[in-house]
């Protein structure tokens, strides 16, 4: 299969990765949707694959845009991060979790919903169902919290340090083991947290890697497609092959492909309904929990109900908080340049 670059991909993004956000949300549903309706624990397995791809591409991403600012101004500016952030993920949020609150009131303690606005859905570890895919947007946000002070006041030892969160990591998970914190306990910061090294780890070396061949990249899909497999014949039992090898292998494999499909777009990636998938896919994300996922199965066509209050969400809540975000940093920078030629 030959990489063709596409010239749908605006020039502000990164080619393909609306593309793989989109196979990532068409995994989480799918997944979840087959695990409920057949019980089936490997479709559980192929659906966290979806989260995991979505961790890849939040360290990358992440990185790669605080490293292009690191290195036009040799710092961060971490209130201007945090506030873009806050643009980006809590209108659509609020949005999902203010009326679940209200429709579950019942099945609610106080502590839940505090957990979900506060982020700590993954350390709730009685979170009910209807919130329980926030445990990985809490991964998320912590991550948001904590790698830009740590990659601005330790620029020079960031790689010393993202190879220590991968080696670590496993351990934990062995530590939590040891200690009867089974299940939930893998879903905390400090168990996932190399998954997002790994993303950030492939920004870092990007440009210095030479592009990934199709053959390579066709090869790294194998262990992608059948670590999954495997973990989800195991029926989530956690095993030290897997730990220590198999889904660091995995991993890095998904961090080669993104590479690869980053410096040679495929077509396939970045075509319009692909992409518009992959944009969708937070507020999709966030909604697909009600209509795919529960305590009972549910038919297949209420992923239809999901996708129309994705759109509803990407619409009328993300892109106008966008919108707003860039007309205030546009009058700021005015504010800026206006003082300047004053002074």
């Amino acid at each position: 299969m030959k990489g063709v670059p596409s010239n749908r991909v605006p020039s502000n993004r990164i080619p393909s990765l609306d593309g793989l956000r989109a196979i990532s949300i068409s995994l989480v549903i799918a997944g979840h949707w087959a695990e409920l309706r057949y019980h089936s624990d490997v479709a559980g397995a192929f659906a966290n694959l979806g989260v995991r791809i979505f961790f890849i591409i939040s360290g990358y991403l992440i990185t790669t845009l605080l490293l292009r600012e690191y290195a036009k101004t040799s710092t961060i500016r971490l209130k201007h991060f945090y506030v873009r952030r806050a643009y980006r993920i809590l209108p659509a949020a609020l949005v999902f979790m203010l009326p679940v609150f209200v429709i579950f009131r019942h099945e609610l303690r106080w502590y839940h919903p505090v957990a979900a606005l506060l982020y700590l859905t993954n350390f709730d570890f009685t979170h009910p169902w209807f919130l329980g895919h926030l445990w990985s947007l809490s991964v998320e946000e912590q991550f948001y919290f904590l790698w830009p002070g740590v990659l601005k006041k330790w620029h020079q030892h960031r790689v010393a340090i993202l190879l220590g969160v991968v080696a670590l990591a496993p351990l934990y998970r062995v530590a939590c083991h040891l200690l009867q914190l089974h299940g939930r306990a893998d879903e905390t910061f400090p168990a996932v947290a190399d998954i997002l090294a790994i993303g950030c780890l492939a920004a870092i070396f990007a440009p210095q890697l030479p592009k990934i061949k199709a053959g390579w990249a066709l090869a790294m899909i194998l262990p992608v497609a059948l670590v999954p497999l495997y973990a989800g014949m195991l029926h989530f039992h956690i095993t030290v092959l897997l730990l220590f090898l198999l889904w660091p292998v995995m991993h890095l494999s998904i961090a080669g492909v993104l590479l690869h499909v980053v410096k040679t777009p495929y077509w396939i990636l970045n075509m319009r309904p692909v992409v518009w998938l992959g944009r969708i896919s937070y507020s999709l994300y966030l909604w697909q929990q009600l209509f795919v996922f529960g305590r009972h199965p549910r038919p297949w066509y209420m992923v239809f109900f999901a996708v129309a209050l994705a759109s509803i969400s990407y619409y009328l809540v993300e892109q106008p908080m966008l919108r707003v975000r860039e007309r205030k940093e546009r009058e700021a920078k005015t504010e800026v340049a206006c003082a300047a030629s004053a002074a």
